[in-house]
């Protein structure tokens, strides 16, 4: 199993940014890719992000490319969602999700298998 814990969210105004980070601890070494995922209220949780593990392949959403950037520090067990020129539309709870399966789309939520608490991202207009 592994415990994915989420930090820096927050109240940033439109065009500002914000730095997240998720600490995993536990069965990190079976790890094959980490996530990011936000969900705002009376909507379907989404894909934001996602980085492969060892190779550091990486995955954006169409609405984040350009803005947003996910790195990761094995060394750490820390994946980092850097997010720039934010919008009031980012406006979610940001969740860190880890999965140990090897799929050519890590995109969808259904294929990850720990997910942290989440952190809450208010962008204002």
């Amino acid at each position: 199993q592994v415990h994915a814990v989420e930090s820096g969210g927050g109240l940033v105004q439109a065009g500002g940014s914000l730095r997240l980070s998720c600490a995993a601890s536990g069965r990190t070494f079976s790890t094959y890719a980490m996530g990011w995922f936000r969900q705002a209220p009376g909507k379907e949780r989404e894909f934001v992000a996602a980085i492969t593990w060892r190779s550091a392949m990486t995955y954006y959403a169409d609405s984040v490319k350009g803005r947003f950037t996910i790195s990761r520090d094995n060394a750490k067990n820390t994946v980092t969602l850097q997010m720039n020129s934010l919008k009031p539309e980012d406006t979610a709870v940001y969740y860190c999700a880890s999965t140990i399966k090897i799929l050519s789309d890590i995109t969808p939520p259904s294929l990850y298998d720990y997910w942290g608490q989440g952190t809450q991202v208010t962008v204002s207009s």
